[in-house]
Parts: structure tokens; C-alpha cells; sequence
């Protein structure tokens, strides 16, 4: 089945709440991560993988925030799946099992997922697509990830200037089980396609050693001193692609990513990557926490629109560059300037006005 196609372009939803990022628990492991103990109402929160730092760094305890917010005679029950599928299915039954009544899912296989939400539904329980759409779920919100593909590619333009013309482009998408991963793939191509030439293109599966081996098969395949920019579906992958092109002896060539991890951001004032897309999570963690607890007090969601059938709000993404550091992820506290300014890169940051 091919991914959900996104439907409606949502504006701005802006949500704001305390931002906590202390130090998470273990992923992948299968032992219920809680927000508190005792007997309380629970709400299952399902994260996909551990590679990209940001799900258990930025998207769990600010899920985690919000629900104590908006209920807070509500439990967090969590599990990341470390990319395994199989381990997934379990961890969804395990909490339908144990009595959740609603589930927030960012699946590591959406297609699979969708026969799961059937199943889910005959039990009475009710399932929050998180970022990553999933057929016949009771609500989804992510952000508009046509929209970010649309803007990796046009940062990857807009860097190389007046030689895109002609220029070799090297792209290594997202993982193919992924939904959002077709949507930034289509994004990005409907910027590129016919304004630069696509050199190479393959899946780097949203894992850094293998975008690395993509890059490196690509540098064989192009030509060491041919290829003109690196498109990067995320950061963590654009840090494997960086090595690969370094340990090439390839250097000052636009590197794009996405997520705004803060390796992505150091690297950006470092000088090795360009650009990096900033989806917040202080957007996206309250919402599904939102649609969440509404679900489970019988609420209207409070959705901005509908995809596929399905209630949904979508976000909107932006770009960040070493010129709006400041001005994004600093400001909206995601990260200290002390905590991006570390000795090697700290007069680059001086320089930037980071502080």
C-alpha cells in the first residue's frame, strides 16, 4: 500500500507549554517508562526508533509534560520499538492488554500499524497517529511533510546559487516502510526535479552508518570531485553522509538534514552542514497529548482539518540555517546556547550572535 498522501495544507498551530528535557530511560526496551506510579488512567505513547536522538530526547518528555498537564490524574505508559516492527505489535498489544484505552503510535511500519488500529478499534481503544499517518486512525498530527520536502529542496537551491544549474545532486531519502519518508521524497523532488541533475538517489533507511555506505557507493559511482550537494532526508543521517564525505576529501559542498538534533545544529555553525529543518516538538508532543486526552474524556479533539478521513492538524516546519539559530531553537529554549556552543565551535557561535 503506498503512504497516505496529505490532503489539506494546515497553518501554523501554535501550542505552548513548559519545556522539560531531562535525561530519558533506555530505548527499545520493553519495560513500561511511566510518568508516574500508582493507579492512575493510562495513556500509551509508542515511538519508533532510537537512531534519531530526538524521540526520546524532545518528543517523550514533552508528550510526557503535557499530558500531566491537560490531565493529571493521567500515567504515561512508553515504549520506543528500536525499528523493529515485530517488537512494535508487541508493545501495542502488551498495552491494549493491560488496559489503555487510548494509544499516541509513531509506527515504524505504517501499513502494518493500519491492522493493528483495526484490532485496536474492536477492543475499544482509540489511536493517535504521531507523525507518521496511519490509515483508519481516530486522530493524526504531524507537521506538512510535503511542506518540508518542498524546503529541503529549495535549501539545497538556494545554497549552491546560480550553479544549480547543471550541478550533481546526491540524495539520500528516509526509510521506504515510512510514510512521512514518501512525502519529504516528493517535497524535495517537486523543488529539484528539472533545476538540478539527480546524480544519485538511493534509501539511507534513516540510519547514519548506512546513509554513510550510500554516500560513499555514490562518491564511487559520480565521481570524487563531480558531485556539486548532498540532499539528506534528516540530520542523523546527514552526520553519517558528513564522515563519508570527509574521509573523501570532500568539503564546503551544501549538506541539508532535517529535525534540528543538536549535532545537525553544532554542525551547521561548524560549517559542515547547511541547513537543517526545525519541526517542533513543543508544537507536535502537546497536540497529540491534546487529541489524546480528549479521546480518552469523550472530547472533540480539537482538530484542524481531516486527512484520508481522518481529523488531523498539521504543523508548519522551517528552516533553519547558521543565520536563525538564535532566533529558532535557542529562543524556543529546545536548547541552550551553552549546551550548542561547545569549546570547538565556540567563537563560530560568538560570531553568529548565539549566546
Amino acid at each position: 500500500m503506498n503512504a497516505m498522501t496529505r490532503r489539506i495544507v494546515i497553518g501554523t498551530a501554535a501550542v505552548s507549554m513548559a519545556v522539560s528535557l531531562a535525561a530519558c530511560g533506555k530505548a527499545g526496551d520493553d519495560k513500561k517508562d511511566s510518568a508516574d506510579s500508582g493507579s492512575k488512567t493510562k495513556i500509551g505513547l509508542l515511538l519508533p526508533e532510537n537512531k534519531t536522538a530526538r524521540y526520546e530526547t524532545l518528543d517523550k518528555p514533552l508528550f510526557i509534560e503535557a499530558v500531566k498537564k491537560d490531565c493529571p490524574d493521567c500515567e504515561v505508559v512508553y515504549n520506543n520499538a528500536a525499528g523493529d516492527v515485530g517488537q512494535q505489535k508487541q508493545q501495542f498489544e502488551q498495552q491494549i492488554a493491560d488496559g489503555i484505552k487510548v494509544i499516541a503510535i509513531s509506527s515504524v511500519d505504517a501499513e502494518k500499524s493500519a491492522a493493528w488500529v483495526g484490532d485496536a478499534h474492536k477492543k475499544g481503544v482509540k489511536v493517535v497517529a504521531y507523525d507518521r499517518a496511519i490509515v483508519g486512525a481516530d486522530a493524526y498530527v504531524s507537521h506538512d511533510n510535503e511542506k518540508i520536502g518542498k524546503l529541503q529542496g529549495q535549501a539545497v537551491l538556494d545554497a549552491l546559487g546560480s550553479k544549480a544549474a547543471g550541478a550533481n545532486l546526491v540524495m539520500i531519502n528516509g526509510d521506504e516502510k515510512d510514510p512521512n519518508a514518501g512525502l519529504f521524497k516528493k517535497g524535495a523532488h517537486s523543488s529539484l526535479d528539472g533545476k538540478i541533475k539527480i546524480a544519485y538517489e538511493a534509501s539511507g533507511e534513516w540510519d547514519p552508518k548506512i546513509a554513510g555506505e550510500k554516500m560513499t557507493a555514490a562518491i564511487s559511482s559520480v565521481g570524487k570531485g563531480k558531485i556539486d550537494a548532498v540532499y539528506s532526508a534528516n540530520d542523523g543521517m546527514a552526520g553519517g553522509i558528513i564522515t563519508s564525505l570527509g574521509n573523501a576529501g570532500i568539503k564546503d559542498i551544501p549538506v541539508g538534514g532535517q529535525d534540528a538534533e543538536l549535532p545537525g545544529i553544532q554542525r551547521i555553525i561548524a560549517g559542515t552542514q547547511t541547513f537543517t529543518i526545525y519541526k517542533s516538538p513543543k508544537q507536535l508532543a502537546p497536540a497529540a497529548a491534546q487529541f489524546a486526552v480528549n479521546l480518552l474524556q469523550g472530547k472533540d479533539i480539537g482538530a484542524q482539518g481531516e486527512t484520508d478521513g481522518v481529523p488531523s492538524t498539521l504543523l508548519e516546519p522551517t528552516v533553519v540555517n547558521k543565520d536563525n539559530i538564535e532566533s529558532t531553537v535557542v529562543k524556543d529554549g529546545i536548547y541552550q546556547a551553552s549546551a550548542i556552543c561547545v569549546k570547538d565551535i565556540a567563537a563560530k557561535c560568538t560570531a553568529l550572535g548565539i549566546k
